[in-house]
């Protein structure tokens, strides 16, 4: 896929980016963007815009409807196309890798970031590409005055939120909470720093007794913040030598939330469980929970 992406990518001008910005800004108005309000967004002579529209729609960057009037919705390879686009004007990344992690609602891709000083070497990355799977953000679209629009918008304003979320408040805890540094969010993907070590869950630690204690104490300081993370377990904690970092942050939620109490013992009751039933550490979850408040 993303190798079809970036040649489609490089085949691409200016007016072809356009037309998938002009149907991007229409679908917050029409299920189907009319080609008449494409016409006046990209200002392209009928018979230019239908040629482009054609090629588009033949790579699978945007889909045609013509059942009660002729429109246009954008696929999500379209979308990559526009996040991607702004990641290259902002020098963000310059190069995309191999495809190296699947989630429920998301794919990983490797990438590259040049340095800001030529003498200095380019930094590996990640970006993190959302697919607004719907039973993953059942919470972020209920927020959108959207929803109703269609479904294939749907998924592409849950994808843009989650990503847009996740970014944020990666921004706020980075550097006082070990998490992989972000970098840039556009649309429905965030470029950040890889993770280091390996998933805890596919990790066995020589000493998971110093590693319970660095996440218990990870999660105090998030805590400290006002924050729960909301989906913790062994499958979003990366372990190495130098400690652990806690990765996937688009369900978070504050001290406020009506559940926050409750939500919080799940999370550590997610990585007890874990180390209990891998390395027969036991430990009450009442003692780390007051532990994480200070209490």
């Amino acid at each position: 896929m993303i190798d079809e992406t970036r040649r489609i990518f490089k085949e691409l001008d200016s007016k072809n980016l356009r037309i998938l910005t002009g149907i991007e800004i229409g679908m917050r108005r029409f299920e189907w963007v009319p080609i008449e309000e494409l016409n006046k967004y990209t200002k392209l002579p009928f018979d230019k815009l239908e040629y482009r529209l054609k090629k588009l729609v033949k790579n699978k960057l945007v889909i045609k409807n013509t059942k009660s009037y002729e429109g246009f919705q954008i696929y999500f390879e379209g979308y990559d196309i526009l996040a991607l686009n702004a990641f290259v004007k902002r020098k963000s990344i310059s190069e995309i890798g191999s495809e190296i992690g699947v989630g429920k609602d998301s794919v990983i891709f490797e990438a590259i970031r040049q340095p800001k000083l030529a003498i200095e070497n380019s930094i590996s990355v990640i970006i993190k590409v959302y697919r607004g799977n719907k039973t993953g953000f059942n919470q972020l679209t209920k927020l959108s005055e959207h929803i109703g629009k269609g479904d294939n918008f749907s998924r592409i304003y849950a994808a843009r939120l989650a990503a847009h979320r996740e970014y944020e408040i990666m921004s706020r805890l980075y550097p006082k909470v070990s998490i992989p540094k972000p970098f840039d969010q556009n649309r429905h993907v965030i470029v950040m720093d890889l993770a280091k070590g390996n998933l805890l869950s596919k990790t066995k630690l020589l000493d998971p007794e110093w590693h319970l204690d660095e996440i218990i104490k990870q999660v105090k300081i998030i805590y400290s913040m006002g924050i729960i993370h909301a989906d913790l377990s062994e499958f979003n904690i990366f372990v190495s030598e130098e400690g652990v970092q806690i990765i996937d942050w688009p369900q978070y939620i504050t001290q406020e939330h009506p559940q926050a109490d409750e939500i919080l013992e799940r999370d550590i009751s997610n990585i007890l469980i874990h180390f209990l039933r891998k390395y027969g550490i036991k430990r009450e979850l009442k003692e780390q929970v007051n532990e994480i408040k200070g209490v």
